[in-house]
């Protein structure tokens, strides 16, 4: 199938063309942040899955590299599914899931596989080196995927998500001395997922966190209505046990779009996938589907996540706003600054008809994408996935901060640490930004991409 793509995001990641989810690979090598997604380069759907590549050396402008990974060969038959990379020795190594479709249902087998470069671009394939015979018992190789690889006192460490036959999600631990040998730890926290599988764990050492996604997670009514969802751990990985013990837990993000948060090797910084399973993705007619988060500073504090967007931008001036601002502004960063809050409402994008929505209401933050644009679908039933809506929760500080990242086809919000991701298909003339506000001081800030 031939592609042309004919928009796209101003500064996003997609694929030159067809279809991305998740990011993969995240790494600083050689001068350059490296990004892997995974990608289907000739349809605008789901298909046999690609490693694509990006390089970036402010995490704001990127560069197309030639495609990774693409599947064909012996454990990758079928696809080079989701993983992670590492620096050793000089060289780049990813690890990542190869994929055999065989006859479907149990005869799926998705193995871990390894390989390596040594200029960052192109890259030798080694195989599988982790396979079935390394699954403990009653653990089933149809389900068993995304490796996210680090180095810990010489030694190389890796968590795999994986099912029980029997079970839902879990997420096991392996070691190695030289990446190609690997030996079967534990299963980190003892216990089923709350969703049918996990997938894309993460493990940060530094901050003492971890990643999940749980695929077709029960409702957890305004805190959380996604379908597959992403969460943290924060805790501590007993690494002569092979135990994760959780001390808090979280929702990575809460908006619609948001899936596989992945955190760049050695650097606390992160991107996940800007859309979600089971929903529609009207940017399909303009030759691509599928875009990744900003970049994201993360940090912990106090048994919570903390991001801060990363965007190269040339800071604009601040104005006082006393009750009502009227600015026009397609993509960019706007940072609102309140004392005293009261009330706030700020419409995006907006043409009059057709507008993007948050509002702070009994001490949270309102989302509504209902009149943003082309109607987007997903599966969730419930009343707020209906109308549109999610929910933040508001810091209700004395002064509160409030940074929107606003690009051509997405809407990322930011206050004490939370996020709340969501993508836009509005007209192309909706640009007008209205911000109504009741505060005892109030100042605002539009910032350009550079």
């Amino acid at each position: 199938m031939t592609i042309t793509k004919t928009k796209q995001p101003a500064f996003h990641i997609t694929g030159e063309t067809g279809w991305i989810n998740d990011p993969n690979g995240l790494i600083y090598y050689k001068g350059k942040y490296h990004v892997f997604f995974q990608y289907h380069p000739y349809d605008t759907v789901w298909g046999p899955m690609h490693w694509g590549h990006v390089v970036s050396e402010d995490l704001t402008n990127w560069q197309y590299l030639p495609i990774a990974l693409k599947p064909g060969d012996i454990g990758d038959e079928d696809g080079c599914f989701s993983g992670s990379a590492i620096e050793f020795n000089g060289k780049l190594y990813l690890m990542y899931t190869g994929f055999a479709e065989n006859q479907g249902g149990d005869s799926i087998r998705q193995l871990q596989c390894l390989a390596e470069s040594e200029d960052g671009i192109n890259f030798k394939k080694h195989g599988v080196v982790i396979g079935e015979d390394k699954l403990p018992a009653g653990y089933a190789p149809c389900d068993f995927r995304d490796p996210k690889v680090w180095r810990h006192d010489d030694q190389f460490w890796c968590v795999v998500a994986a099912r029980k036959y029997d079970g839902k999600g879990r997420v096991l631990l392996y070691k190695s001395l030289d990446l190609f040998d690997w030996t079967f730890v534990n299963d980190v926290f003892q216990k089923d997922s709350l969703g049918v599988m996990i997938e894309c764990p993460d493990y940060n050492q530094e901050l003492s966190y971890m990643f999940t996604c749980e695929q077709f997670q029960p409702s957890e009514n305004d805190v959380h209505l996604n379908v597959h969802t992403c969460r943290y751990h924060i805790g501590k990985l007993d690494y002569s046990t092979g135990v994760f013990n959780e001390q808090t837990r979280g929702i990575v993000d809460y908006g619609f779009d948001i899936y596989a948060p992945q955190t760049f090797s050695g650097t606390n910084v992160v991107i996940g996938w800007l859309n979600m399973w089971d929903r529609n993705v009207p940017s399909a007619k303009y030759g691509f589907a599928g875009m990744l988060t900003v970049p994201r500073k993360v940090s912990v504090k106090d048994g919570k996540l903390f991001q801060e967007p990363i965007v190269n931008v040339k800071e604009g001036l601040i104005q006082n706003v006393e009750d009502r601002l009227n600015d026009n502004v397609t993509k960019g960063v706007i940072t609102i600054k309140a004392r005293g809050l009261h009330d706030l409402s700020l419409k995006m994008r907006s043409n009059g008809e057709n507008y993007t929505e948050l509002t702070l209401k009994d001490g949270q933050w309102v989302f509504n994408r209902a009149k943003s644009g082309e109607e987007i679908k997903g599966v969730e039933k419930d009343v707020d996935s209906l109308a549109g809506i999610r929910r933040m929760p508001c810091s209700m500080n004395e002064e509160i901060i409030l940074t929107i990242v606003l690009d051509e086809f997405s809407v990322e919000v930011f206050e004490d640490g939370n996020a709340l991701s969501s993508t836009i298909y509005p007209p192309v003339d909706a640009n007008e930004l209205i911000l109504s506000v009741k505060a005892d001081n109030c100042t605002y800030q539009k910032s350009k991409i550079v």
